[in-house]
């Protein structure tokens, strides 16, 4: 019987993703000079893995502000295919090709950092303060060396004006054009992960008062000005999708999130992925800041870290196309979710930064289900990680080890999964 990990899926846009395995967005740590000639050789490679589709690391729409110091970004004002972009347009188009060329739709990733720009990424300087929604900084704990850590890593951010939350609103639909000028198939707005958009929807950083703030409603219009303005200006058919937090809410808030999914489905996205966690609390990468509650043995054994949360949007928003990521490691574990109703496409990540081609395996039918998967240990942190926070260090030892095996198969060398 084949897999339904097979079975194409038609987003509302109209855009046909061949199968229901994406390759998800990931640090690459390559862009130097936040260009993205760097990241074509490694997407050539994703290109021939037999993926549904592609989702970019984050593509960051200040170059002032960067969640890396090895992020694409856009440099300025963007204001469409004229002589005066044209040399723009074609290094990204470059990319986009090499993201395409064995027809694998792909999307980007957009992003802004918000609070959570280190020191060191970006040109705004290391002294000079982060942006967000209001002046609410990051905490990685409350002991002495916490505290100290969070100094050195981050300034202190400040609140946005009017006038500048209007302006990232633009910067994000001058990104998402250019994306769509350069050839991409769509995008995704960051809005997880404890990222500028999930500030504004969060009511722990967004104490604003006036139209951006107050209510989930108002939380929501920084967003959803973005969508507006961006579906304004792309192609009929090109994808806007949203990633979006299950784990930045409390039994209290719940419905103040369910609230803002609404108006996000109301708004005519394409699709959802549901993810988790922040630089404070990093559950996208296995590392919670404490301990969370023991899943039933049948959830566990459905491998995704983030299921339960689905299973509700689903249940909310039945014709919704849900992307689920974090945690799939085998064809049985991305089955299981499917038919359980959880999502409609599974989103893969560090199994694609040992394999590039993991989906030829799982949707290889003479391979049995025992066999078809990829298990991964925890990066072993290193050895002065007993002296610091370990959900942060722990976290950033994930995000190091697999961009480095990234960068190891864009040349062409073998990758190695993690052992202790």
């Amino acid at each position: 019987m084949p897999s339904p990990l097979s079975d194409p899926v038609k987003l509302p846009c109209g855009l046909v993703l061949p199968n229901r395995l994406s390759k998800a967005a990931m640090a690459e740590m390559m862009a130097k000079s936040h260009h993205p000639d760097p990241l074509c050789e490694a997407y050539e490679k994703w290109s021939t893995g037999g993926w549904g589709s592609i989702l970019t690391g984050n593509v960051q729409v200040d170059i002032n502000h960067l969640g890396s110091p090895f992020d694409p970004a856009l440099n300025g004002e963007y204001t469409g295919p004229d002589d005066e972009n044209k040399a723009l347009v074609a290094r990204w188009t470059k990319y986009a090709t090499a993201c395409q060329q064995h027809g694998t739709p792909a999307l980007a990733q957009i992003c802004h950092p918000g609070r959570q720009s280190f020191r060191v990424a970006g040109k705004r300087g290391i002294f000079a303060n982060t942006i967000a929604p209001s002046a609410v900084p990051i905490s990685v704990g409350d002991s002495w060396l916490e505290c100290f850590i969070g100094a050195v890593a981050w300034t202190k951010p400040r609140a946005m004006s009017t006038a500048e939350v209007q302006g990232v609103i633009s910067q994000f639909v001058d990104t998402a054009r250019l994306m769509a000028d350069a050839g991409f198939s769509g995008i995704e707005l960051h809005g997880a992960h404890g990222y500028l958009i999930d500030q504004f929807l969060s009511s722990k950083t967004n104490l604003r008062t006036d139209e951006f703030g107050g209510t989930p409603e108002k939380r929501a219009r920084f967003v959803l000005e973005i969508i507006k303005q961006t579906r304004a200006i792309v192609p009929q058919t090109f994808a806007i999708g949203i990633k979006l937090n299950s784990a930045d809410h409390s039994s209290a808030t719940f419905e103040e999130t369910m609230t803002q999914i609404a108006l996000l489905v109301e708004a005519g996205i394409d699709f959802m992925e549901i993810s988790g966690g922040t630089y404070e609390d990093p559950q996208m990468m296995g590392y919670p800041k404490a301990e969370i509650p023991v899943k039933s043995e049948r959830t566990a054994a459905r491998e995704a870290f983030f299921l339960e949360f689905a299973k509700t949007v689903r249940g909310r928003h039945p014709d919704l196309i849900l992307m689920l990521t974090g945690g799939f490691r085998t064809r049985a574990g991305c089955v299981a979710a499917i038919e359980d109703g959880a999502c409609d496409l599974v989103g893969i990540g560090r199994p694609a930064a040992i394999e590039p081609a993991f989906p030829l395996l799982l949707l290889d039918e003479s391979v049995k289900d025992e066999k078809a998967g990829l298990p991964l240990i925890k990066v072993p942190p290193p050895w002065y990680a007993k002296f610091l926070p370990r959900n942060l260090i722990g976290a950033g030892a994930e995000t190091t080890y697999y961009a480095a095996q990234i960068q190891r198969f864009a040349r062409g060398l073998a990758t190695y999964a993690p052992a202790l």
